[in-house]
């Protein structure tokens, strides 16, 4: 099956994307911070995706190095 994304996002900056949209979600639904805090949805979609924009567009893959075919 054909991914029609290439994916960017390793394991562990998966997580971490996950986790601080997590703490920014409860932290502006606690009231503890402004409404911005909602915009923690963002890291939490790009972790689902395994896929950042801005990686692409900057280049960078945090992932482990993609596998060659047919040397």
């Amino acid at each position: 099956m054909r991914r029609l994304v290439h994916q960017n996002i390793g394991p562990v900056d998966q997580w971490l994307r996950l986790a601080a949209g997590f703490v920014l979600l409860v932290l502006a639904g606690m009231g503890l911070i402004g409404p911005w805090g909602y915009l923690g949805v963002l890291p939490m979609l790009t972790a689902m995706a395994r896929y950042c924009p801005l990686y692409h567009l900057f280049g960078v893959h945090t992932g482990p190095a993609p596998h060659r075919r047919g040397r």
